[in-house]
């Protein structure tokens, strides 16, 4: 699944093609995404000149004066930008062109990905307001975190996972920044004090800044807005990588499941 260094890669790729642009066309060739692309959406869209794009949590905002469009490319979503027309492939299901006839094209196997629109400013969008604090911002800290999660149970990992508290970070740059801070993910929220948690935010800020500045991963189905894939894959120090020597210690690394999804660890390294 595209995570936030993806989402956010995506959007720096279609920024030049799109802010301050002018929609000319939107051309929708599948409906039948996570939530239904409604009927007629095209006529809201075409015509609109876009004025900002922003990333919130996984989601890849696009403003026009007054609503726009919200995109989330799900399990398996991508973008490409074409600068002249290409038949579009089975699972290309909708182009965004703006008036110099670029094309800004959403492709998803699944179609667990969503093409939404507000009328009204994006920010009151329920699926953006049910959204935690942003990761990279001042206003994610250790004290917050500590505060927030001092009399939780649950273990830590589940914990930054929960797009209600933190936004977009996923199962990968989670598991990543716990063996950087080097807490052990089963540990439990209570456990952890005070330093410990400016540390975990210090590390889950640093490797997404890290996947950012190298273009995300490359994960099965994910490409960048160039059509060529990310490269943080190189980098990852634990997550898929099962029964290797830690990059630290030499120990091997373990893997278990949280909430339903491998997570990797050092146990000599993380405590």
């Amino acid at each position: 699944m595209p995570e936030l260094p993806e989402v956010e890669t995506t959007m720096n790729g279609i920024r030049p093609y799109l802010e301050r642009q002018t929609i000319d066309q939107l051309i929708v060739r599948e409906r039948r995404l996570r939530w239904p692309i409604p009927a007629g959406l095209e006529k809201s869209v075409n015509g609109k000149k876009v004025t900002k794009i922003e990333r919130k949590g996984k989601y890849i905002l696009i403003h026009f004066g007054t609503g726009g469009l919200i995109i989330h490319l799900g399990m398996s979503g991508s973008i490409r930008i074409l600068r002249a027309p290409e038949q579009p492939g089975k699972h290309d299901h909708f182009d965004l062109i703006n008036k110099s006839g670029q094309i800004v094209r959403y492709h998803d196997p699944r179609k667990f990905g969503c093409l939404l629109y507000c009328s009204s400013s994006l920010y009151d969008h329920p699926r953006l307001q049910a959204l935690g604090v942003e990761p990279l911002t001042q206003d994610f800290n250790g004290r917050w975190l500590y505060a927030l999660s001092k009399k939780k149970t649950i273990p830590v990992k589940t914990l930054i996972m929960d797009g209600r508290i933190v936004a977009g970070v996923g199962n990968i740059y989670a598991s990543e920044a716990l063996f950087d801070a080097g807490i052990h993910p089963l540990c439990r929220c209570f456990r952890i004090s005070l330093a410990r948690y400016a540390r975990l935010v210090e590390s889950i800020q640093k490797i997404l800044q890290q996947a950012i500045a190298k273009g995300g991963t490359t994960l099965q189905d994910f490409v960048g807005a160039d059509g060529k894939p990310g490269y943080f894959e190189q980098s990852l120090a634990v997550y898929g990588r099962e029964g290797q020597s830690c990059i630290r210690c030499r120990s091997l690394i373990k893997r278990v499941v949280i909430s339903q999804r491998s997570t990797f660890y050092c146990r000599q390294c993380q405590k």
